[in-house]
């Protein structure tokens, strides 16, 4: 019999494994400068990362009429796209899901992006085959609605107890709370940590190397 704790170990994706919080904030600043918006401060821009596109850019840019939406998320994904080559998963992301996979735990990917947005991420050679399976704020509900964590519990047959959200917002902690399932945040990706409490983690996790060995020691 299993002696880990948790089957199925869900993470977010930007800000947690991959390093795109900056980038991802100032993309939306530059979309809603390019529609006539006011700029959103970091803090408030940021604070959206982990929704659905068009619900974060509606929240990050509220002076910004519905007609305009449709531009604004295609100025947004110009600008990311314009700044992809500089992104990459945070170093030591890679031993750490080689770990998980060899203690034969269930990865999962529940993210804000789009599932073609992902899709291009995990087609990086490091990742093929890393992940089992994934949810996409386009495919489904986004966050911090639970009905990710709902249908990756239910295809892979593991009760919330038994599954693990990681995530670098309140959005992901929130989403895991509503699931009725436990979490771990990270401080060191989109939202600060202080906000992390009142969402109940079982850990936060300052930099990848302490997710680890929390990981390894609790998983």
């Amino acid at each position: 019999m299993s002696t880990r704790r948790f089957d199925l170990i869900a993470f977010d994706w930007d800000g947690t494994l991959f390093d795109s919080t900056a980038i991802i904030t100032q993309s939306i600043q530059a979309a809603v400068r390019d529609v006539g918006g006011r700029e959103p401060s970091r803090e408030q821009a940021s604070y959206v990362i982990g929704m659905g596109l068009m619900q974060a850019l509606a929240h990050a840019a509220p002076d910004v009429p519905p007609e305009k939406y449709p531009e604004l998320g295609a100025r947004y994904r110009h600008h990311y796209a314009s700044r992809a080559d500089e992104l990459n998963l945070f170093e030591g992301v890679l031993p750490l899901l080689a770990d998980l996979k060899a203690r034969q735990h269930w990865l999962a990917v529940a993210t804000g992006k789009s599932r073609r947005g992902l899709d291009d991420c995990l087609r990086s050679v490091p990742l093929q085959g890393v992940f089992d399976d994934s949810r996409t704020a386009d495919e489904t509900a986004g966050k911090p609605h639970p009905l990710m964590l709902q249908e990756l519990m239910a295809v892979w047959g593991v009760p919330p107890e038994r599954t693990l959200m990681i995530g670098d917002t309140t959005h992901d902690l929130l989403m895991a709370q509503n699931a009725g399932c436990p979490s771990v945040g990270v401080a060191y990706g989109a939202h600060h940590h202080a906000g992390f409490e009142a969402h109940g983690p079982l850990f936060v996790a300052h930099t990848v190397r302490e997710l680890h060995d929390w990981l390894l020691a609790n998983g």
